[in-house]
């Protein structure tokens, strides 16, 4: 190996960082705009009542489905880029990792459309992969939140987003409780589920820019 090889090394792997910055940016932007612009538009659509992925349904449900592969292509992008930034210590495998399967699950999920949740026990073959990533999702969104927010109390330059990730692991793992709750035929959150799912994502989403912007100045 050269001397000159290894700058260049150096400057190859921040600039994959810096990509990785900017995917990681985009993708909330992209992925919480998309859902909640189409479901302004898309006729008989309720937020606060129906699930986002309820957005694949209908002639143009093409949109919401591309949505979550685009977002998620960006978020393993992202998960690609922290591995390459940390690369030792703490969270060095584990996060990346976390964050590379979500997105591959937002992928594939969106693959598949959903069932429509007024839909009691009935579940086509698509609706059922789409529930099984989806479910994917949910759990590691959290699970990644506490493996680094072990990671930021301990390094000095992400310690400002310490205090914020436990609090967003806190929030989501409490959100998804009240999320498997709402989803009871009849009870009394059922038509507020839309909203309940939406307040989870975003807190996620808002979680995810705030890494990738601090990534960026890293």
């Amino acid at each position: 190996m050269t001397s000159s090889s290894v700058p260049g090394r150096a400057a190859a792997g921040r600039r994959r960082v810096e990509l990785a910055a900017v995917a990681g940016m985009v993708c909330p932007v992209l992925f919480v705009t998309v859902f909640t612009v189409y479901g302004w538009l898309c006729p008989g659509y309720s937020p606060t009542s129906m699930f986002v992925s309820e957005l694949s349904l209908g002639p143009y449900g093409w949109v919401q489905m591309l949505n979550f592969v685009l977002t998620g292509a960006l978020m393993v992008v992202f998960g690609r880029g922290l591995a390459v930034h940390f690369t030792t210590g703490a969270a060095s495998r584990a996060g990346p990792v976390l964050v590379q399967c979500m997105g591959v699950s937002l992928m594939v999920s969106g693959l598949f459309a959903t069932d429509p949740s007024a839909m009691f026990d009935q579940a086509s073959a698509h609706g059922v992969v789409h529930g099984i990533f989806g479910a994917i999702f949910f759990t590691l969104a959290p699970v990644s939140c506490f493996v680094f927010y072990r990671r930021f109390r301990s390094d000095r330059p992400w310690r400002p987003l310490a205090a914020w990730t436990l609090a967003a692991g806190i929030i989501l793992t409490l959100g998804i409780g009240v999320l498997k709750f709402s989803q009871q035929p009849g009870g009394v959150l059922f038509d507020w589920k839309g909203l309940v799912q939406r307040v989870i994502l975003i807190a996620f989403m808002a979680w995810i820019f705030a890494v990738a912007s601090r990534l960026r100045t890293q």
